[in-house]
């Protein structure tokens, strides 16, 4: 990994009130542009971009049900974000 490349990972079992806890928790973070993902071992703060690719997968199959969510983006640049950059010519 580079330099500033961070990784958290968490697995656990919860019920649905916590799942629930947890996905309000992500939404206020996309809104905010900023979220920390933590737990006892590990923290990670990730700055959200203007535009973000989003994957839904659900499947049911041999009585097991599951639902990914998969969020990507790119790191906004530090300081202006990439899509509020205008152009400029000179000659």
């Amino acid at each position: 990994m580079a330099e500033n490349d961070a990784r958290f990972i968490h697995d656990s079992l919860q019920d649905a009130k916590t799942i629930k806890t947890l996905l309000n928790a992500l939404s206020k973070g996309f809104a905010k542009g900023e979220m920390t993902l933590s737990d006892e071992h590990d923290e990670l703060v990730l700055r959200t971009a203007d535009l973000i690719n989003v994957r839904i997968k659900a499947v049911r199959e041999n009585g097991q049900c599951s639902v990914n969510l998969r969020v990507a983006w790119a790191e906004p640049e530090s300081g202006t974000e990439r899509q509020k950059q205008k152009p400029q010519i000179s000659s």
